[in-house]
């Protein structure tokens, strides 16, 4: 799983530019009404061109997420197998058994990614619920990935969360991991990391010039900032419970 996603990613160079900058994943939006969305075609050429890019680095793939909102599981699945997609994220209003459904259609090798849209000043009451209904189901998702809740719109809203009761009220159900977004952005995102102490991060209205036009110097600046804070955070840990704050 990622400690850094960068989502939204509308160009094969952008992509590569990102994986440059040290991020571990890219998103790859399949929701039209988003300016972010992108047609299955292009969205083959962007994972390819990532592919031959990371191989000719040397490094290891940066991982590929798809993003779908209120999608059916066949189609998810066309979509994964077309594009090589190594994450499935349901950003909708997709009911628990549709993780189920996601993983089946796609096969084992596919994470799930279930996002959950917050108010701006709420705790994890609602991801509880979230991780006891999935439980349910027969099928937790590998990681809950914590945004925004804005009317009328699936993320991408740059509107932030309240850092510190997502880290209070944290669920310790199935080892599932808690994935932050909302509003983060390289000025922001190391103290959203110290409060909220997450597995992972994800922007994408945060480090752009334009919608779906990522600026590769916000890009940078974000995924440095990101990574030194869980290095500080690590560190602090290491010293004692008295450190950690």
């Amino acid at each position: 799983m990622f400690r850094v996603k960068i989502c939204g990613i509308t160009d094969p160079d952008e992509a590569c530019a990102v994986a440059d900058a040290g991020a571990d994943a890219i998103g790859l939006n399949f929701y039209p009404p988003s300016p972010r969305c992108v047609a299955p075609e292009l969205a083959v050429r962007i994972a390819e061109a990532l592919r031959r890019h990371d191989a000719q680095q040397g490094r290891t793939p940066t991982l590929v997420v798809g993003v779908f909102v209120n999608e059916t599981a066949a189609r998810i699945a066309k979509i994964q197998q077309a594009v090589g997609l190594t994450a499935i994220q349901l950003h909708g209003d997709e009911p628990p058994a549709a993780v189920a459904e996601a993983a089946r259609a796609c096969g084992p090798r596919v994470a799930i990614l279930r996002a959950v849209r917050l108010p701006p000043e709420s705790g994890l009451e609602v991801l509880n619920a979230q991780l006891a209904d999935h439980s349910e189901e027969g099928r937790l998702p590998e990681a809950l990935l914590v945004d925004t809740a804005a009317p009328g719109a699936f993320g991408g809203t740059g509107q932030t969360l309240a850092w510190l009761p997502l880290r209070r009220e944290r669920p310790l159900a199935g080892g599932v991991r808690l994935l932050l977004a909302g509003g983060l952005r390289p000025a922001n995102v190391a103290e959203a990391i110290r409060q909220a102490r997450p597995d992972g991060v994800d922007t994408a209205s945060g480090v752009e010039r334009a919608p779906g036009r990522k600026d590769p110097t916000l890009v940078a600046a974000f995924v440095a900032a990101a990574k030194h804070a869980w290095e500080v955070s690590g560190r602090m840990e290491v010293g004692g419970p008295g450190c950690s704050d």
